[in-house]
């Protein structure tokens, strides 16, 4: 996966916050914090999964799904309607 090989780091650095964010779910869990407070990390969990995912297939998109035989800009706004689809499912 060329694309995940091009943005490792900043793909690394999201899925280093989401394990910080998980930790704080399993403090708040361990230290019996409210309901609220617990739903509230995890909606921040699953909205941080979601844009890594986000991320990924818009990379997936652009670089493997695009038609190349269309011209750059055709490229680009078929892909980038392809993308708010799928942004737009991931919310």
């Amino acid at each position: 996966m060329s694309h995940t090989t091009r943005e490792k780091q900043k793909l690394l650095n999201r899925v280093r916050r989401l394990r910080g964010q998980m930790e704080a779910v399993e403090r708040a869990l361990e230290e019996e914090k409210g309901c609220a407070d617990v739903l509230q990390l995890i909606a921040g969990v699953r909205g941080a999964v979601n844009g890594l995912m986000a991320e990924v297939v818009e990379d997936h998109i652009q670089l493997h799904v695009a038609d190349a035989s269309l011209d750059q800009t055709q490229r680009n706004e078929g892909a980038a309607e392809l993308i708010d689809v799928v942004r737009a499912y991931l919310k």
